[in-house]
């Protein structure tokens, strides 16, 4: 068990880069404040904006994660959300890309698809 209890933190490939850049943005953006130079300041700015980007680009080619708990065997960074192709429901990002998951007809029962078990690394 960890220091944070059992439970999903949700870090995956898309968390983890758009921190990345978002991080190397604002480290930017902070030494143009030092230097007192607007371009730098703008370009860190800018750096910023492109973690957003990619880290919704990444959510929706599979490396993020939908919004709640993920099973156990998701848990690792590396594994990929084989169910963002159609879309979660109630994500604002993939909303804006035009993917909204088809609504189960009324007494229908959802049926989880199969995920592949992802290999040690």
């Amino acid at each position: 068990m960890s220091a944070h209890g059992d439970v999903d933190l949700g870090h995956t490939v898309a968390g983890w880069t758009g921190t990345g850049i978002a991080l190397a943005g604002l480290t930017v953006s902070g030494a143009g404040v030092c230097a007192a130079s607007l371009p730098v300041i703008l370009a860190g700015l800018g750096l910023t904006g492109v973690a957003a980007l990619v880290t919704w680009s990444l959510h929706l080619a599979g490396w993020g994660k939908p919004t709640g708990p993920r099973p156990r065997d998701q848990w690792d960074w590396r594994v990929r959300d084989l169910s963002a192709r159609d879309g979660h429901p109630e994500c604002v990002g993939c909303r804006m890309a035009g993917r909204r998951p088809a609504k189960a007809a009324p007494g229908s029962v959802a049926v989880p698809v199969p995920v592949p078990e992802s290999q040690p690394g």
